[in-house]
């Protein structure tokens, strides 16, 4: 079980871990032994809620395709336990991430004192500029 809240779980049934080979130097080892792990997870057939499936859905990530799917490549470990690890860590912070809902953001302007700094700033500043012109006698 991929426990995502106190109330939301997930089955490991649902998300299909591949062994393949790791990319990269690491001599023999990378070219005989399969550490690397490949994770896909389908949303649309997983048993997340759909306010869940919909944020998922709307994420802008290369690593979730068309058809809905994410797909996680863990390389980094050299053994296959802490890839897998890895993998399933890194789908659970996306799905979290996921239905982080932002607060709208509440314009605002700058103040009269701020406008008043700011035109005194810029008149203090060509004042300084008009200064290094050359000087007519």
């Amino acid at each position: 079980m991929l426990i995502i809240s106190h109330s939301l779980s997930l089955n490991l049934d649902e998300i299909e871990l591949s062994a393949i080979r790791a990319q990269g130097s690491g001599g023999q080892n990378v070219n005989k032994v399969s550490s690397a792990i490949h994770l896909r997870f389908d949303i649309h057939a997983s048993s997340l809620p759909e306010f869940y499936k919909e944020r998922l859905l709307a994420l802008r990530d290369v690593r979730l395709t068309q058809e809905g799917v994410i797909v996680i490549k863990a390389q980094q470990h050299r053994t296959q336990e802490k890839n897998r690890q890895d993998a399933l860590e890194r789908l659970l912070a996306l799905i979290k991430a996921a239905t982080v809902i932002q607060p709208k953001r509440i314009a605002t302007r700058p103040s009269r004192a701020a406008k008043t700094r700011r035109v005194d700033s810029k008149t203090k500043r060509g004042g300084v500029k008009s200064l290094r012109k050359r000087v007519d006698i």
